[in-house]
């Protein structure tokens, strides 16, 4: 894992989240704003997913916990897109917490991927 983009992945997840709340206590819908924020997210956990992915499959990395960390990979995939299709299947103002949600569940599952990469343990 690349500790760098580990941490502009909390940045971004976190603003989203910052970002889905504040819409929501203005009573707007979620709109295409919303929709750029969770792809930008989306896209920097699938890069990280892929980099993990190869160096545990592929790369020879061996993790004491590799299928708890590999299910992770794919929950932190599926979150965000998951909650933007709730948050936008019935605009209403409760569409930005749906999103707040899901980012920062999102951030759980990369932040705990980060405590279970231990290469070689």
């Amino acid at each position: 894992m690349i500790g760098a983009l580990v941490l502009v992945i909390t940045v971004a997840l976190s603003a989203t989240a910052l970002f889905g709340l504040v819409t929501t206590v203005t009573s707007r819908p979620p709109g295409a704003v919303h929709r750029i924020a969770v792809g930008v997210c989306t896209a920097l956990v699938v890069v990280q997913a892929a980099i993990a992915a190869y160096q545990v499959l592929v790369g020879g990395v061996t993790l004491p916990e590799q299928s708890t960390f590999l299910i992770y990979l794919v929950v932190a995939i599926c979150v965000p897109p998951v909650s933007l299709q709730f948050a936008t299947a019935e605009p209403s103002r409760w569409g930005g917490t749906v999103i707040a949600v899901g980012a920062l569940g999102t951030l759980v599952a990369v932040l705990r991927l980060q405590g279970l990469w231990v290469p070689g343990a």
